[in-house]
């Protein structure tokens, strides 16, 4: 419960009084690897916070190709957000990659933090617009650089991730399949 608390007041400040308030709209639990949390084509109900583990979340395409859009370890917050905020179905599924706990708040009990602590709405935009730019970032990337820069960017801003997650879900979430991405590495290896 303390990471979520410390991530919170990187953003604001909560008093012990409201960080009891909050910790007590959560739900922690544990899940195993390979757990499906979120399923494509339901409603995203709540949030995750990842205390430990890894998670991603990823979509099938018509072809039954995985499309990896993002990986949560430690510290960091994972859920479809296109669902979660319009409450219809969404198109990703949400995994355990690595067994986790995970720290889950609902949609109801969110809007009920807004309103008891208003310096949560602050802290979840602070959130929202981080995601956003990383996410331009991200598509700014896909559309300029090549594979092999792309997996070098992705090894230097997540150097953690890269022993953890497995290969070919760095290689669909870098936009090319295991095959190339074997070849590829093998490439810079021998640089």
């Amino acid at each position: 419960m303390q990471s979520i608390l410390e991530n919170i007041a990187k953003h604001v400040t909560l008093t012990p009084e409201e960080q009891e308030l909050f910790l007590s709209k959560t739900e922690t639990k544990q899940f195993k690897a390979k757990t499906i949390l979120l399923s494509a084509g339901e409603v995203a109900t709540c949030t995750y916070f990842v205390n430990s583990g890894i998670l991603r979340s990823f979509n099938i395409n018509d072809n039954i190709i995985e499309h990896v859009l993002h990986f949560a370890c430690e510290g960091w917050w994972i859920g479809d957000m296109y669902s979660y905020i319009s409450e219809k179905p969404g198109n990703l599924f949400i995994e355990v990659i690595e067994d986790a706990e995970i720290i889950l708040i609902s949609k109801e009990k969110h809007q009920i933090l807004y309103k008891e602590i208003p310096k949560l709405e602050r802290y979840f935009r602070i959130l929202a617009e981080n995601s956003l730019v990383a996410h331009q970032e991200r598509l700014m990337d896909n559309l300029s650089l090549t594979a092999e820069e792309r997996f070098e960017k992705f090894c230097s801003k997540y150097p953690t991730l890269v022993q953890r997650v497995p290969q070919k879900q760095i290689a669909s979430y870098i936009g090319v399949t295991p095959e190339f991405f074997s070849k590829m590495k093998a490439r810079l290896l021998k640089k």
